[in-house]
């Protein structure tokens, strides 16, 4: 497990595009080592901020979840790794399983989960590339604020960053206090 320490200021949009082009390497080549689905988890971290002890203890309890959906369903780990980023932390597992079969089963988890809007799965397939939610009839993500589909608002920009950022804050601080 790859560990940093939590950043203190934000990071830029070319350091952002860099981590992505660097998590699609990550991902490409643990497809061609495993030849098998590999789920890829991000968090939902709105603004310049993508690291920090809240942050991940969001990601601590989005594994735990992910390991314990795998052990629940008695699905093969081939291997699993986080990566403690200051763009943001990432997970990936490669499972021996069908992806479509644990698209729906991260679905499950992210609507069950009280931080679940939070977390994004992503399930890739070998052969078949990115399992969509639409792939198994499931509408897209909604927005954090005025539940339109998400991509939507996020690409007009139609809510202030700063509510966008109080709403995070606020499904974090709701769970924490549960828990």
């Amino acid at each position: 497990m790859a560990t940093t320490t939590p950043a203190a200021a934000g990071v830029s949009l070319e350091e952002l595009l860099a981590a992505k082009e660097r998590r699609a390497h990550r991902q490409s080549a643990w497809l061609t080592r495993f030849s098998r689905p590999l789920i890829s988890l991000t968090l939902v971290t709105p603004g310049a901020v993508k690291d920090s002890a809240r942050y991940r203890r969001v990601m601590d309890e989005a594994v735990r979840c992910a390991d314990a959906l795998l052990l629940q369903r008695g699905w093969p780990r081939l291997k699993q790794q986080t990566f403690w980023l200051p763009t943001g932390a990432e997970a990936f597992w490669c499972v021996g399983q069908a992806a479509r079969q644990i698209k729906a089963a991260t679905i499950e988890l992210e609507q069950s989960h009280p931080l679940g809007r939070l977390w994004d799965f992503d399930v890739i397939c070998p052969q078949a590339g990115v399992v969509g939610r639409r792939a198994l009839d499931h509408a897209g993500r909604r927005c954090l604020i005025c539940d339109a589909p998400a991509h939507q608002c996020a690409r007009s920009r139609r809510h202030p960053l700063p509510g966008v950022i109080a709403k995070v804050e606020e499904l974090i601080d709701g769970w924490l206090s549960a828990h």
